[in-house]
């Protein structure tokens, strides 16, 4: 994770960053962290969950276009802007956990029995 943090310049943004990366190892802790495609992701049963990539204005966070599709007025009412695969949170933006954690859940429960990396 240091190695992927250390890759952001702006030492605010990377400590934004790695307040959201510790806050899901500390409800999450079953989650994997891997750094793919040179971007964080988490894991389980090396199954994707949730991955992240930091922008110059915003950090994307990519629960798979199922959990775009699931949520998606949810993101919108947080104030966040979406597209197919991927939602953004600005730099400045609040972080809205409580999202965060029904995504994850969410991907938890859907992905329990999937034996690939991505959905089918």
């Amino acid at each position: 994770m240091e190695k992927y943090l250390s890759t952001i310049k702006n030492e605010t943004h990377r400590k934004h960053l790695r307040q959201i990366f510790d806050w899901i190892m500390q409800n999450f802790p079953e989650l994997e962290y891997k750094t793919m495609w040179n971007q964080p992701v988490f894991l389980e049963h090396n199954t994707f969950i949730i991955g992240f990539s930091a922008a110059k204005k915003h950090f994307s966070v990519s629960p798979e276009a199922k959990g775009i599709k699931r949520f998606s007025n949810e993101i919108k009412e947080a104030g966040y802007t979406q597209s197919k695969n991927l939602f953004r949170i600005g730099w400045e933006d609040t972080v809205d956990f409580r999202l965060l954690e029904k995504i994850i859940n969410f991907n938890r429960i859907d992905k329990a029995e999937c034996s690939t990396f991505w959905r089918k």
